[in-house]
């Protein structure tokens, strides 16, 4: 019985960590509108696990950083050349 629900939660954390990688947009607006609704509830500790973080950068959920400053260049790795 025990081995059942633990499987269960790793299947159900798999399920959402694969949901939130796969649709950043929808996932956010799904756990956004839980917490807001465990805030009605008055489940605040809840309410804050769940709220999503805001998107930083261009806010595209690209990955990107939150600050405008241009990368640095890296270095081309150049071939040796044997004699």
């Amino acid at each position: 019985m025990v081995e059942i629900l633990i499987v269960a939660a790793l299947v159900l954390w798999s399920a959402v960590v694969v949901f939130k990688k796969v649709f950043p947009k929808t996932s956010g607006a799904v756990f956004l509108k839980l917490s807001n609704f465990c805030t009605e509830k008055g489940w605040h500790g809840l309410a804050k696990w769940l709220k999503p973080a805001a998107a930083a950068g261009c806010g595209g959920s690209c990955g990107c950083d939150s600050q405008d400053q241009p990368a640095e260049k890296k270095v081309e790795v150049q071939a040796v050349k044997w004699k």
